[in-house]
């Protein structure tokens, strides 16, 4: 008589909820039931009705009121399993950020201009590769003219330069020094 009365109250109820709320409760219901009717000792849930339930779950807000099969907080188990496996698969494949990276051969071109031509800064550069065809930015240009391989040969010059020129190079210097008696004292010298 008991359950009589409370099904006739739960009618009472449910005449006076709104159509979509009754059509996901039935849905729910029935989800249960295919997954209890399975011809197995123990109900188990396949991915399938874990997505159901968690979609479900995001849809209705009275999800947790017909649920039988599992814990409420199963269900919010899965919801959170799967939005971390989504990320990490979106993580996976997405591209790689940032600018496509410079080729072998155009820095090798860099390098050889910067060789070529020492008076060429990174704009005159970034033109002339322009022309040519390459699509590069002049701040590219820059970062790899810095690392353009340095010629030792200015160093190689200058040291030249010094061990021919010594008997004929001078050093001179102008300076000033002040006295004990506050006077100053002017200083000229060349060392040969």
């Amino acid at each position: 008589m008991l359950r009589t009365l409370s099904l006739f109250f739960g009618l009472i109820v449910c005449s006076f909820r709104p159509r979509r709320s009754l059509l996901l409760e039935i849905l729910a219901l029935r989800q249960q039931l295919a997954v209890l009717k399975a011809k197995r000792p123990q109900p188990r849930l396949t991915p399938s009705d874990r997505f159901f339930w968690t979609v479900l779950r995001k849809c209705w807000s009275g999800w947790k009121e017909v649920l039988v099969i599992v814990q409420p907080e199963t269900v919010v188990r899965w919801h959170r399993a799967g939005f971390k496996r989504y990320w990490a698969w979106l993580s996976c494949r997405r591209k790689r950020a940032g600018r496509k990276p410079t080729s072998k051969g155009l820095r090798e071109l860099i390098f050889r201009m910067v060789a070529e031509n020492p008076t060429w800064g990174a704009p005159r550069i970034h033109g002339e590769l322009r022309m040519l065809g390459f699509d590069i930015s002049e701040r590219s240009v820059l970062r790899w003219m810095r690392k353009a391989p340095r010629d030792p040969e200015p160093t190689k010059r200058w040291a030249a330069f010094l061990s021919n020129h010594r008997e004929v190079i001078a050093a001179m210097d102008f300076f000033t020094v002040p006295t004990l008696t506050f006077g100053m004292l002017y200083c000229f010298f060349v060392i040969s």
